[in-house]
């Protein structure tokens, strides 16, 4: 699979704060990348940067092998769908995704067309004629799609398009923008800091943090095997432990030693011991190496959330079962669920 988009050493600086660090990004044909990172951390930057709408101050954009630094948006192959939709609230639902078409001066017949496809893939045959301000949040939002695609670009940028919406609406359209891009077979870069999204919806997440790129994998990839404390703790919810990696596949946790999985971190090394809530067993006292006590229960619908305090550690353990409140028990895992990492600064 070719790249058609690739970011070479990207730098991007405003008011002296560095926003882009030397990043490099490639990003395969027919690929649903997501951008995934909190507030501030430079994903809409990138996007902008792919789109047109920003020059970087330094680095290489090439889009299918071709360089396209200085190229305006215009002129790329790219179209964009944005947080508020910027539809024209004068035109109706025909006339807003057509407009591109008009401005381009296709035939009447193919733009009649290429609309009515558009209709059909976002589900909105029967509403040409309706009013944008009659429409719910989730329909703007598939008239934008629509309208955005109608021009067939190589590339779709959304720069979290899904964030106005109510919580089951959300979930209803990352399933339904999944089915788009797989129809459509176009690439589709997404942003947004929310990784349930991400993991729902991508073959590929980029995790960003301070203008930097922290991991890029497979949402499975990036779940079970975060390559550092902050993709650990920023997709899902994890334990992350000081540990000491006395030699390969044995690692000492609150001074006790565990058999796991990984090597190559040198011997008597202080590292990050990462183990998800939901790799952990509740057991006796007597069956644990390590025993803490319950000081929180919450139950959150398909399972139980516990805190227990051992060592000086809260423990966040997720559990179809509940502990009692206050009542002491023991932490058992897996070589497995262990998961080690370089010690992160901060």
């Amino acid at each position: 699979m070719e790249h058609i988009v690739s970011l070479k050493d990207i730098v991007v600086n405003f008011d002296g704060e560095q926003i882009l660090n030397h990043i490099n990004l490639d990003i395969k044909d027919k690929e649903f990348v997501t951008l995934l990172g909190p507030s501030g951390c430079g994903k809409t930057t990138t996007l902008r940067i792919i789109g047109g709408f920003l020059e970087p101050d330094s680095g290489v954009i090439t889009f299918e092998g071709k360089k396209i630094n200085g190229l305006p948006a215009y002129k790329r192959n790219v179209n964009t769908v944005f947080q508020r939709y910027a539809l024209f609230p004068h035109l109706n639902v025909y006339e807003n995704i057509a407009f591109g078409l008009h401005v381009k001066k296709l035939p009447e017949r193919e733009i009649r067309k290429r609309v009515g496809e558009m209709l059909d893939l976002v589900n909105l045959r029967g509403y040409e004629k309706r009013n944008i301000s009659r429409l719910s949040g989730g329909q703007q939002q598939r008239v934008a799609i629509a309208r955005a695609l109608v021009n067939r670009p190589k590339v779709l940028l959304l720069d979290e398009p899904l964030g106005a919406l109510d919580l089951k609406l959300r979930k209803e359209m990352q399933i339904e923008l999944k089915r788009i891009q797989q129809s459509l077979e176009i690439t589709f870069i997404y942003v947004t800091h929310d990784q349930e999204e991400a993991l729902t919806m991508s073959d590929t997440v980029v995790v960003m943090n301070q203008g930097n790129i922290q991991q890029i994998g497979t949402p499975v990839d990036i779940y079970n095997e975060p390559e550092n404390a902050f993709v650990a703790d920023f997709i899902g919810e994890s334990n992350i432990i000081p540990g000491i990696m006395l030699k390969d596949c044995l690692v000492e946790i609150s001074g006790r030693e565990f058999v796991c999985v990984d090597k190559g971190f040198g011997n008597n090394t202080p590292v990050d011991v990462v183990i998800r809530p939901e790799d952990i067993t509740l057991v006796p006292t007597e069956d644990a190496k390590l025993s803490g006590v319950v000081t929180s229960v919450t139950f959150k619908g398909v399972h139980y959330e516990m805190v227990v305090e051992a060592y000086d550690y809260q423990w966040l353990i997720q559990s179809t079962r509940s502990a009692e409140l206050g009542s002491a028990v023991g932490i058992s895992f897996g070589p497995d669920d262990i998961h080690i990492m370089h010690k992160m600064k901060g």
